[in-house]
């Protein structure tokens, strides 16, 4: 069987199955393990899409037992480069409203025990997070948010933690002074996986709740998986809308520092 290509990754957030229409889905093995589920792959303005909800399309994994390597690596033996990821989070801030979209900058790492890296030896190797999240990608996203009308913040910090339970209110409240913008379960090690192989990936938060330790506003009610599907299931038209813009401006040749990630990172 000749082995399908795609150019751009999209990882699916809660509920957004329904990215692509007549599409091919493929099986994909990896080193790793297999992925959350089959990968489909179509077309969007000319450019081939690989589409993988990260839970699988039952929402059977929840964040902690998500294979994150194997999702990672099989949009890598597809060919993708360029991997967008829309994720549904909590928001940490007044200003971050429900409904708002968040083009992330930064990360906080809350979890534990995941695996975390495709390099466990015998060759040493480093990779750089300072800034985890691909620049020109990350532009791309604001800019096309903009052009769409969508309530969009170019920047913000997220904290991701363990899951599958929400945060405490003392937690959320330590989080939200640190003055991070989003809370979520499912940004690592996905972003830096994709960095480790020289991918460029972009996160797009959608806000579907305040966490319940915000401060500032009157006492935020305890956030509900229910409350947050409903909430994403609501917005999934504004996601598609800008999935569907900003692929056909992707750059077809990479100049950021995500292809080159892995230069100077190892000891040989």
């Amino acid at each position: 069987m000749v082995q399908p290509r795609a150019e751009i990754g999209v990882f699916g957030g809660s509920g957004f199955y329904s990215f692509l229409e007549r599409v091919k889905e493929y099986g994909v093995e990896t080193p790793y393990g297999l992925p959350s589920d089959r990968i489909a792959i179509g077309e969007v303005g000319g450019r081939k899409v690989a589409f993988l909800p990260r839970h699988g399309r039952h929402h059977q994994y929840p964040p902690h037992m998500i294979n994150y390597r194997a999702n990672i690596y099989a949009m890598k033996q597809l060919g993708v480069t360029q991997i967008i990821a829309p994720c549904a989070s909590g928001s940490l801030q007044p200003h971050v409203k429900r409904g708002d979209f968040v083009i992330c900058d930064q990360y906080v790492d809350r979890t534990r025990g995941r695996r975390d890296t495709f390099y466990n030896g015998p060759i040493s190797t480093h990779v750089s997070a300072a800034d985890p999240y691909c620049p020109v990608l990350r532009k791309i996203a604001h800019e096309t948010a903009k052009e769409l009308g969508i309530s969009v913040h170019e920047r913000g910090t997220v904290v991701i933690i363990q899951g599958p339970r929400f945060s405490t209110r003392s937690e959320s409240k330590w989080f939200s002074s640190q003055g991070w913008e989003v809370i979520n379960m499912t940004q690592y090690p996905e972003v830096h996986l994709a960095r480790e192989l020289e991918l460029c990936y972009v996160a797009i938060a959608l806000i579907t709740d305040y966490d319940v330790g915000l401060e500032g506003m009157p006492e935020v009610e305890p956030v509900t998986a229910e409350e947050v599907f409903r909430v994403f299931q609501e917005n999934n038209e504004r996601v598609r809308k800008l999935l569907f813009a900003m692929i056909p401006k992707l750059p077809k040749e990479r100049k950021c520092i995500c292809s080159t990630a892995l230069r100077g990172a190892r000891f040989e």
